[in-house]
């Protein structure tokens, strides 16, 4: 059975994180798009992961800077360092 990044999401409750709900607005928008690139797409989750924050950061005119702090400090938090 293969783990969609939408159960991953709800397991975890990545989406109701410290980190998470100390984004803007816009930032919460950029990250969930993010989650839905990745899950529509059929590759390596790593190759997905890549092209999803490259597609979001270019729409959303984000720094990808702040994706990549975005998510250092959400896995940080998820595995408790």
């Amino acid at each position: 059975m293969k783990n969609k990044v939408s159960n991953i999401l709800k397991e975890t409750k990545i989406l109701d994180s410290k980190s998470y709900n100390e984004l803007t607005p816009v930032m919460k928008e950029a990250i969930k798009e993010i989650y839905r690139l990745i899950e529509k797409e059929q590759t390596d989750v790593l190759t997905r992961f890549d092209k999803a924050i490259e597609k979001v950061v270019a729409f959303r005119n984000i720094k990808k800077e702040d994706i990549e702090k975005y998510f250092d400090k959400e896995i940080k938090e998820q595995i408790g360092v």
